[in-house]
């Protein structure tokens, strides 16, 4: 069994009609989850979220492959090494 590792993952939308296929990814990696941060950020027309999770290494780039397959979507991710 892999071991876990706590990280954090910013992810930037550019384009907020893709939120909704961020919001369903972010869903279905539920179990990872440890805590969610969103921020719209009106005056750039983008969205801020921030995630902290808590999981193998091999699921949680899964979520941020995946999430970095979106189109104007930047994604960004850091684990501990514990």
């Amino acid at each position: 069994m892999e071991n876990k590792r706590l990280g954090v993952i910013a992810i930037v939308i550019e384009d907020l009609e893709q939120a909704e296929q961020v919001n369903a990814l972010i869903h279905e990696y539920n179990d990872l989850m440890v805590g969610r941060m969103g921020i719209p950020y009106k005056e750039r027309n983008i969205s801020v979220i921030s995630l902290m999770v808590d999981g193998t290494t091999d699921r949680i780039n899964a979520l941020t492959g995946k999430l970095g397959r979106i189109e104007k979507v930047q994604v960004k991710s850091m684990l501990t090494k514990v």
